[in-house]
């Protein structure tokens, strides 16, 4: 095991780090990581966005133990993260699949959708940020991507070579975990198109 300055430990084998996905972090959990550091750094303000709830029941066995018990959505939850880089408002959805050769449309909502469409419709910058856990993959891919996928296929998901070809890699890294803006740097403001 090596301890890394984060807490984290790694599992070394004969030289070979193991895979990512089998060290306990999942996607959200390096793209909250990965937003920290750049708001450390101030590099971008970018945050996830808490899902909108009413409480009906909390028991209150004490104090400073009160548990939520029943509690409901208020209204659909947009996307999961949104905020500030670079002068332009971001906002992305991110998913993981454990599938070997597609991921889900359904894990996508209209209204996400719709959302994104709207960001991007005044002026900001949307994206999905999709991880393939069996291979230890991370792509970023822009919404007009995704809209023509959409206008081109009628599958009920997006193969795995699809994304492979039309998304951009994110390759992992310690800090940070998920550096999505070194993608957007050299792809959405350097223009580069795939």
């Amino acid at each position: 095991m090596v301890n890394y300055p984060n807490g984290k430990k790694t599992l070394i084998k004969q030289g070979i780090k193991e895979p990512h996905f089998q060290r306990g972090a999942n996607l959200e959990d390096d793209l909250n990581q990965t937003n920290q550091y750049y708001l450390d750094l101030n590099r971008a303000n970018i945050h996830k966005k808490p899902t909108p709830i009413t409480v009906v029941k909390v028991d209150y066995p004490s104090r400073n133990k009160a548990c939520i018990r029943e509690a409901y959505y208020k209204i659909p939850s947009t996307t999961d993260y949104n905020g500030v880089y670079r002068g332009i408002a971001i906002d992305f959805e991110a998913k993981e699949t454990k599938s070997l050769t597609a991921f889900p449309l359904k894990n996508i909502h209209p209204h996400q959708l719709q959302h994104m469409r709207s960001v991007e419709h005044h002026g900001g910058l949307s994206f999905l940020i999709l991880r393939f856990v069996a291979y230890d993959e991370t792509y970023l891919l822009y919404l007009k991507d995704f809209d023509r996928f959409l206008q081109n296929n009628d599958r009920k998901s997006i193969p795995y070579a699809w994304v492979k070809d039309n998304a951009y890699s994110i390759p992992f890294s310690l800090t940070p975990p998920v550096n999505y803006l070194n993608v957007i740097d050299t792809t959405f403001f350097k223009g580069a198109s795939k």
